[in-house]
């Protein structure tokens, strides 16, 4: 039914590239923001469906496969792609190394060679709802019988679509939001997305940037209404990606009551739970509720590939009260199963939960939080604003300044030219941000790499000793060359919610060599300098 929308697509892949769209409202998916039919050739192997997902693509999926094919390695390519888009902690490989390799992790029993019980094997069940009763601080004992297992959250999430919604159905997310959402909502299980569309101004109802309000999510589902759009859903994401925002209590109550009024299933992904890194912030599960106004269309996802630093291990787990859904998860688990010897290391994983809180949660904890240290004051240094978060691994950094007209194509030229220079960026239209000129930067990396990969806008240099000086005096005139934005285009003005540098500090039309001048006064310093090595990340920690 998404699919029918698009004229030109009947059987056998149609023709793509005369493919028009109706008209859709900014609040409903925008298929062109993942999209290009621009001279792409449809395969006559394919159908109209597999056509669709073959022209699927967008600047995260080019940069990713830009990166592993010239991926940056200290030894072997040093002038490779430095990967600051992916969200991955690469912080922590010595600890789980080690800890996974321990003797205890090591067990072949027949049961872990055959077929599982669809859901997980119960030994995993039990061990997962006992970690998520400790750490999501839940008021009673979290049961096994609710706990299902699969292959990682993404395909959590294709299964709750295709379970809870009927093709062409929709469910409501804010944007900005973590974009491979919309491969696994939208392009798998062929439901819609209908946007609640977030923005960084500070206004009496908007106490920090791209807050999200009940009275936003009222309007986003009447719009989808009025369009004749059956909304049968809500996605939260706590902590937020890529803003890196924690729901307080009282919030996710009223989003809570907000979809019990309009009985609405809502989906909370908690998977960077763990990663809360500051005293701080304190995050607060759905799961530690006293009472949860709707448990019968609540449903908790989690997963150790961020909070355990092991995104090459695909493993998610869901936790619902409502048996029908989890039947019908289950069901589909013969697709998205977790082998059997990963079970089991998993298992011993959540276990351990001394190992856990004296030896992993501290060392992570330290060292995301030097990481993101380091690399805010950077950003301060130059006068890149961002928002101030510390939860997850990244940070959302405003470049809007250095776009000469405010659009998303000056954006995607911007992020090409990082990766043109060697650092892979990720930028907001790929979560679909309202905003052009925000992006987000992955600060979960070693000191070195994040040396390395500095990033100096309105251009990078994939490293400062790779810089050459024929390069600077091209850009320098460049700059000179472009008008800038209005100092007070579409910023947001809470100091508190985000860090901006003092208005004397920002370039202007009459300043741009003189921004020019002092970027590279600073990269001379710093090269110059041997403080960075001295104190590194670990040191911090």
């Amino acid at each position: 039914q998404a699919l029918s929308e698009m004229e030109g697509m009947g059987g056998g892949g149609g023709n793509l590239q005369e493919m028009r769209f109706r008209p859709l409202t900014k609040r409903r998916v925008d298929m062109h923001g993942f999209c290009n039919p621009n001279g792409f050739q449809r395969s006559p192997y394919l159908s109209a469906r597999g056509n669709f997902a073959n022209m699927f693509q967008g600047s995260t999926e080019e940069g990713y496969k830009a990166y592993h094919a010239d991926k940056y390695d200290e030894d072997k390519n040093p002038n490779g792609i430095i990967n600051f888009g992916t969200s991955e902690n690469k912080l922590c490989f010595d600890l789980m190394s080690k800890r996974l390799m321990q003797t205890d992790m090591d067990l072949m029993e027949p049961s872990l060679l055959q077929y599982p019980d669809w859901k997980g094997h119960l030994f995993l069940r039990e061990e997962v709802a006992r970690f998520l009763t400790y750490y999501c601080k839940a008021p009673a004992p979290l049961k096994a019988e609710n706990v299902i297992v699969l292959n990682g959250c993404g395909s959590l999430f294709s299964a709750l679509a295709t379970v809870l919604c009927d093709p062409g159905e929709a469910v409501l997310i804010a944007t900005p939001f973590y974009g491979g959402i919309t491969q696994s909502i939208f392009l798998y299980g062929n439901v819609k997305l209908v946007y609640v569309c977030l923005d960084s101004k500070i206004t009496g109802t908007n106490t920090r940037p791209f807050q999200l309000t009940v009275e936003k999510l009222e309007k986003a589902l009447q719009d989808a209404q009025a369009e004749g759009v059956t909304v049968r859903a809500l996605i939260l994401l706590n902590p937020q990606n890529p803003l890196g925002d924690i729901y307080s209590l009282s919030e996710l109550r009223d989003y809570l009551e907000f979809a019990k009024r309009h009985e609405l299933h809502v989906i909370v992904d908690e998977i960077y739970m763990l990663s809360v890194f500051d005293e701080s912030a304190t995050f607060h599960s759905v799961l530690s509720m006293d009472r949860l106004p709707d448990p019968q269309r609540t449903h908790v996802m989690w997963g150790i590939t961020k909070d355990f630093a092991v995104s090459g291990i695909r493993f998610g787990t869901l936790y619902t009260e409502n048996q029908d859904v989890a039947n019908a998860v289950a069901s589909l688990c013969y697709f998205h199963g977790v082998c059997g010897p990963i079970q089991h290391k998993v298992a011993q994983l959540l276990k351990d939960r001394d190992w856990i809180n004296q030896v992993y949660l501290r060392a992570n904890h330290a060292r995301l939080k030097a990481a993101h240290t380091y690399v805010t004051d950077e950003l301060k240094t130059l006068g890149v604003p961002f928002l101030n978060r510390n939860a997850g691994f990244f940070v959302w950094i405003d470049f809007r300044k250095y776009l000469k007209t405010g659009t998303f194509e000056e954006e995607l030229l911007l992020w090409k030219r990082f990766l043109d220079n060697k650092v892979l960026l990720s930028c907001g239209k790929a979560f679909e941000c309202s905003e052009p000129g925000w992006f987000r930067i992955i600060f979960a990396d070693k000191t070195h790499r994040l040396q390395l990969g500095n990033v100096s806008p309105p251009y990078t240099t994939a490293g400062m000793q790779r810089k050459k000086k024929e390069r600077e005096q091209e850009i320098l005139a460049e700059e000179k060359e472009q008008p800038c934005q209005s100092d007070q285009d579409g910023k947001a003005d809470s100091t508190d919610e985000v860090i901006f540098v003092s208005r004397h500090q920002e370039p202007t039309c009459a300043s741009n060599s003189n921004l020019g001048d002092l970027i590279g006064l600073l990269q001379q310093q710093m090269r110059s300098s041997d403080w960075l090595q001295k104190n590194t990340a670990e040191q911090f920690a």
